[in-house]
Order: C-alpha cells, then sequence, then structure tokens
C-alpha cells in the first residue's frame, strides 16, 4: 500500500525526519548506517500513519528502535494538535505510555515500547481482560492539569456540525443528521447523572492502543488523541463496542456485534475495575454502572459514526469510513428504544 500522509510517503523519509533521527543515534552513540536503516509500517491506525524505525548500533546485537507516528489528515477536525501533545508528555510523565523522543512538521518521533501490541483476541482472554479493567481504573485516576470538564457532549455537536458542512445532501438524509441535535441534547440530559464518576478517559481503547509486556504482564495504554476527561462509563462504553471490531480482518471496517460481550463478561470486568482500587464493590454498585455504560453505548454509537462520516471527506487512510459510520448509526437506532426505556 502507498501511503501519502502531510507529504510523506512510504519509502523516503521526510529531510527533517532524517535530521533528528541522525540527531537522537549521536546521542545514543551511534551511528546510522542509511543502508541498514529499516522502516516497518505498522498496521490497524485509523488516524495517523505509524512506523518503527530501526538500525543496528556499536554493538551489533544491539538494534536501536524508535517509533514515528505521521499525522493523519484532517486530524485538527478532531482534536487540538498542541493539547493532545501536553497530555502525551503529561501522561508520560506520570509513568505511563512512551516518552516523547523529537517533533518535526509532519509528526514526532517516540520511544518504542518493547512490548505486544494486542489482538482482537486478546480482548476477550480472561487474564488480559482483568490487566485491562485494573489498568483504566489507574488510567481514570490519572489527575490531570486544566478543566476537569465532562468534553464528550460539546465535541459530539461540534463533529456534528463539522459533519454536515462536509455531507451531501444525500448523506445528510441517511444519517439524520438534520435531526441530531435533538438526539445529542437528549443523551445528554437523560444519560448524565450527578452519581457518576467522572475521570480522566482515554476515549479510543481499541485492542491496537494496548501494549502487554509478556515478561511482567503489564499493560500500557497509547495514543492518547482523543483522550479528556468524561463519565468513566463512557470510556468503559467504548471498550466492550471495540470488542466487536478486528481492524486487521480482510474488511477492517465490519464490526460484528453478534460477539459484543455478554451480561457475565461485562459484570465480570465492572467488578475487576471497580475493585482494583482496593474497594471492595456491592452487586449494587456493579449492577449500577453495568447499566450506566450500556446506556453510553449509545453516545459511543454517535461518537465514532460521526468521525467515521467526517474521515471519509478528509482521511485518506485506505479504510471504509462511510460504511463503518453507517454500522455505528444503525446500532444507535437500533438500541436506542431498548436502552432508553432502561431510564424509567
Amino acid at each position: 500500500m502507498t501511503v501519502k500522509t502531510n507529504g510523506f510517503v512510504e519509502g523516503s523519509l521526510p529531510e527533517e525526519l532524517m535530521k533528528i533521527l541522525l540527531s537522537l543515534a549521536l546521542n545514543w552513540g551511534d551511528v546510522i548506517d542509511m543502508k541498514r536503516l529499516k522502516v516497518i509500517h505498522l498496521s490497524g491506525a485509523m488516524t495517523n500513519e505509524v512506523y518503527q524505525i530501526s538500525w543496528p548500533t556499536k554493538r551489533e546485537d544491539v538494534i536501536q528502535n524508535v517509533l514515528v507516528r505521521i499525522y493523519g489528515e484532517g486530524v485538527e477536525l478532531f482534536f487540538n494538535r498542541e493539547e493532545e501533545i501536553r497530555t502525551f508528555e503529561c501522561i508520560s510523565l506520570h509513568g505511563h505510555g512512551p516518552r516523547l523522543l523529537r517533533r518535526f512538521p509532519e509528526g514526532r518521533v517516540e520511544e518504542f515500547i518493547h512490548a505486544r501490541t494486542l489482538s482482537a483476541g486478546d480482548l476477550r482472554d480472561p487474564e488480559i481482560s482483568t490487566l485491562i479493567a485494573a489498568k483504566m481504573r489507574e488510567f481514570h485516576n490519572l489527575d490531570m492539569p486544566g478543566s476537569k470538564n465532562v468534553v464528550l457532549w460539546d465535541r459530539l455537536r461540534k463533529w456534528h456540525s463539522e459533519a454536515k458542512k462536509l455531507c451531501s445532501t444525500e448523506n445528510i438524509k441517511e444519517f439524520s443528521l438534520d435531526t441530531l441535535a435533538e438526539e445529542i441534547n437528549t443523551l445528554e440530559r437523560e444519560l448524565s447523572q450527578d452519581y457518576q464518576d467522572i475521570g480522566f478517559c482515554h476515549n479510543d481503547l481499541q485492542y491496537g492502543n494496548i501494549m502487554i509486556d509478556e515478561k511482567t504482564r503489564s499493560i500500557t495504554l497509547i495514543d492518547y488523541e482523543y483522550a479528556t476527561y468524561n463519565p468513566v462509563a463512557y470510556d468503559l462504553a467504548n471498550h466492550f463496542c471495540e470488542m466487536t471490531a478486528n481492524y486487521h480482518s480482510d474488511q477492517p471496517h465490519v464490526l460484528d456485534f453478534s460477539i459484543y460481550p455478554d451480561l457475565e463478561e461485562r459484570q465480570r470486568f465492572v467488578c475487576t475495575y471497580l475493585s482494583s482500587s482496593g474497594h471492595c464493590p456491592s452487586d449494587a454498585e456493579v449492577e449500577q454502572l453495568v447499566r450506566d455504560i450500556e446506556k453510553y453505548t449509545l453516545a459511543n454509537h454517535l461518537f465514532w459514526g460521526l468521525w467515521g462520516i467526517i474521515s471519509a471527506y478528509v482521511n485518506n487512510i485506505e479504510f471504509d469510513y462511510t460504511e463503518y459510520a453507517r454500522q455505528r448509526f444503525q446500532q444507535y437506532w437500533l438500541r436506542k428504544p431498548q436502552l432508553l426505556g432502561l431510564l424509567t
């Protein structure tokens, strides 16, 4: 696949990036032999292009690796890049995720984490799922600088406005964009409750954004473009919805909601999540959070549905964003009568 993203073509590195790599190598006591420089495209990313770049060090048995992230086109419609960089650096200072090594106009260079990126099937592994639940609780408890207000609803309204500007008349009609503002208002009114926990949420916890160290069994969450303060039930709902995806299949845009986690699996995950901080939750607490999570799947479907619509117009990564959005909206309208009925 030939990928062009913000002026970067696979097979040739931007001059500024090459200067950074040479500088990093020099600081680490290495000298890069351009003939032995390896560039590997890492699949599965849908907002950026991600590459592993490696070269031999003076010790022939040691290979130096860095991760290069090339920013996708149109991402400024989804989040503020400078805010995302500040989040990245702050999370790193908290001891989570990779270090930021350098920046250049088209992207950045990050520390390469020597851990395995999870597969779709790993999310259903009971042991790994338990580790993820505990890590999510830890992540949600991060004390990040700046406002701690919920971002979800304002972001949905912003994306709705952008989608209407970009869409054809046919798409506006198909996705009911003319009436979606009222849907967002209804969800905010019905789902927002004073008792709900607000935490620092990842908001994109698909399997490709989770890594595991096979030796220590420690979990690392990566890629914080969409991370903000939100109801933790929303972040958990997003993770459950991601269990229906396999972005490395022959049809990476296709979601299989028949494998959405059943009630027992959701209860087990929530119980682990709540108890991981030392608190022993009551059955009532577990059931309440499980119910809240299900309701927030509706907001999650609108979130990624709108993301898909916008991405179809601004992103040239090979992914059927429109069909992905279509599935998300279908699930919203299918599940809304059942889930909003839980509110009475």
